[in-house]
């Protein structure tokens, strides 16, 4: 009995390790997610609005699917074992916000174009959102991660940054080559 205790004890950390780890996957997923919704957004605004919906679904769909195949082949390599479905299940649940990222910007360009913008304005207005997230993600991560002062600021700044390069991708370099 008293080594059945030693074990449940021995197990708590492991399993609060194991959700600290689970909440920074989902944080990173986030942002990788913002990421590539600026990215879609900013390489395929000539679509239709609808046309754009689905391209950035689909394709982070895509992208998580392939991410945790990839990620979680890659842990099995050593023993030779496929993953149990409970693994996969949670691995693609840790995730998920890869997608989910794409939900808030896409029904903010639903709603622009809905209004009577054009479907460039949508798109705009859908990276001005992904921006916005970026930056509200990155920060809730750094703060996670206890950082403060000036490394709170540059961790916030490097997710915000790069979604204004997708930005300047779309509104400078893509126009000028159409």
């Amino acid at each position: 009995m008293e080594r059945g205790g030693a074990e449940a004890e021995h197990r708590e950390p492991e399993d609060v390790g194991g959700l600290a780890h689970s909440i920074g996957r989902r944080r990173a997923a986030g942002i990788y997610g913002a990421i590539l919704t600026a990215a879609i957004l900013a390489a395929t605004s000539g679509l239709t609005t609808a046309a754009l919906v689905v391209a950035v679904v689909v394709t982070l769909m895509v992208y998580w699917l392939a991410e945790e195949y990839a990620e979680l082949l890659g842990e099995q390599i050593e023993d030779g074992r496929l993953p149990s479905p409970a693994r996969v299940g949670r691995a693609l649940a840790d995730t998920w916000p890869m997608v989910t990222a794409s939900f808030l910007p896409l029904a903010a360009a639903v709603v622009v174009r809905l209004a009577g913008a054009t479907a460039l304005t949508a798109a705009n207005v859908g990276l001005a959102v992904v921006v916005l997230l970026l930056g509200v993600h990155s920060w809730s991560a750094a703060r996670a991660a206890r950082l403060t002062g000036w490394r709170l600021a540059a961790a916030a700044a490097t997710a915000v940054t790069l979604g204004i390069v997708m930005v300047l991708l779309k509104n400078v370099v893509l126009l000028h080559l159409h």
